[in-house]
């Protein structure tokens, strides 16, 4: 802010802890258990937020409480739950909102990889045998991919729409914030082989924006933002996690791919998520964290 006094400053305001600061936020992660999700978890709780997570598994939930609560000052909390089923939304938020005033970030992470497909092919004949008439084929493939990965972001981001309001309303220079966790498979122009998945995914990315209008539209101030991230270690792409819910990616995922030549570490998306979270002037926008793979990949 503009000063008459020439040694006036503001100084503090630029400390990593005042621009980043999510300590004492509650966080609702879905999919939180491995992988990205657990990346996501860590990097709130870590720095003093109170982190429920959620997921079908209760044993991996309270895995990822046991492990990685140890030495911080937040707070992991597991609460089981299928997203992908409405009743059992409106079940957790009727069981948060008994524990909390409010609800400050809400991290939309989990989601589904299905069947692939061969799509390269000599001849329109064989091109409609590897996408048609393979009996993996189905409708209700596609329908269960965007069931998780699509209709249950817009229905757990509208049931926690009254708790992310309070949250806004009872911190000054605050707005909550929905985040929804894409990827660069809704962006390029090929399908990878999976084309139900990034079918999927692009439309989580419109999804994100679409959701951002019609809630400013209606006068909350409640940011909706997206991460998109490309290669990074996940259950999704290394097929398998260990004890600590940790995985590896293998080389071939990532080597002639990622410009960066090498996948996502967990530092490279709590950095992402820390400021996605608390940026105050982000809204409706798609952060793509990829090492380059949409530079080389295309769009």
């Amino acid at each position: 802010m503009a000063s008459s006094d020439p040694k006036a400053h503001n100084n503090p305001d630029f400390q990593l802890q005042e621009i980043f600061n999510v300590k004492d936020k509650v966080c609702l992660v879905t999919g939180g258990g491995s992988g990205i999700g657990l990346m996501l978890v860590q990097a709130l709780a870590v720095n003093g937020a109170k982190v429920y997570i959620c997921g079908r598994t209760e044993e991996k939930l309270q895995q990822v409480a046991d492990t990685y609560n140890q030495g911080i000052s937040g707070q992991i909390i597991p609460i089981t739950c299928d997203i992908s089923k409405k009743n059992e939304i409106a079940g957790l938020y009727d069981q948060l909102s008994k524990k909390e005033q409010r609800l400050d970030i809400l991290i939309n992470n989990a989601g589904i990889s299905t069947k692939t497909f061969q799509t390269e092919a000599s001849s329109a004949d064989e091109m409609k045998k590897n996408l048609f008439e393979n009996q993996d084929a189905t409708f209700e493939d596609w329908d269960d991919i965007y069931r998780t990965n699509v209709s249950q972001c817009w229905f757990m981001s509208t049931a926690f729409l009254p708790m992310l309001d309070k949250a806004t309303q009872q911190q000054h220079g605050w707005s909550s914030t929905i985040i929804n966790i894409t990827s660069i498979s809704g962006q390029v122009k090929t399908s990878q082989h999976h084309p139900q998945y990034n079918a999927s995914k692009a439309a989580q990315i419109h999804l994100t924006r679409m959701l951002a209008e019609e809630i400013q539209v209606n006068g909350l101030k409640i940011r909706v933002n997206n991460i998109a991230p490309g290669v990074f270690p996940s259950e999704m792409t290394a097929g398998e996690s260990g004890a600590n819910q940790k995985s590896h990616v293998p080389k071939d995922k990532y080597e002639s791919k990622v410009p960066a030549a090498r996948p996502g570490n967990d530092r490279d998306m709590a950095g992402t998520l820390l400021f996605c979270a608390t940026c105050q002037y982000l809204n409706g926008q798609t952060i793509t964290v990829d090492g380059g793979y949409t530079l080389a990949a295309g769009r």
